[in-house]
């Protein structure tokens, strides 16, 4: 299933608004908007991808439509899914924009692959 361009859209004002340099890119058969070269929040279908603390990760999923994201079986630390009712309200969706953006400085950088020299 293809994602929300307009929640994509969203995202991207959002994050204009807020003066955050930020370079979409495609992934895991949605967008995901990359801040410092980490990924911060994204879609996925009609859900927003967010990556938060892991430490405040129990307490985060008990928000309304929120699930921790599973790929392949295994749950990902960090990354939350989040269902239009738990974004629907301008105010809901600027929460997850917020804490996706306040964890960005703290996160790792996932590692990038070096070329085989010939």
């Amino acid at each position: 299933m293809a994602y929300s361009e307009t929640l994509s859209d969203r995202i991207a004002d959002k994050l204009e608004e807020r003066q955050v340099m930020n370079e979409p890119k495609r992934m895991f058969g949605g967008i995901c908007y990359m801040v410092r070269d980490k990924m911060c929040i994204g879609v996925s279908q009609d859900r927003l991808m967010v990556r938060i603390d892991p430490d405040v990760m129990e307490e985060v999923v008990t928000t309304k439509g929120a699930e921790q994201v599973a790929m392949g079986g295994r749950k990902m630390k960090g990354f939350i899914y989040v269902h239009p009712e738990g974004y629907d309200l301008e105010s809901d969706f600027d929460h997850w924009i917020d804490l996706a953006l306040d964890y960005n400085p703290r996160a790792k950088s996932s590692k990038k692959k070096s070329k085989k020299k010939a």
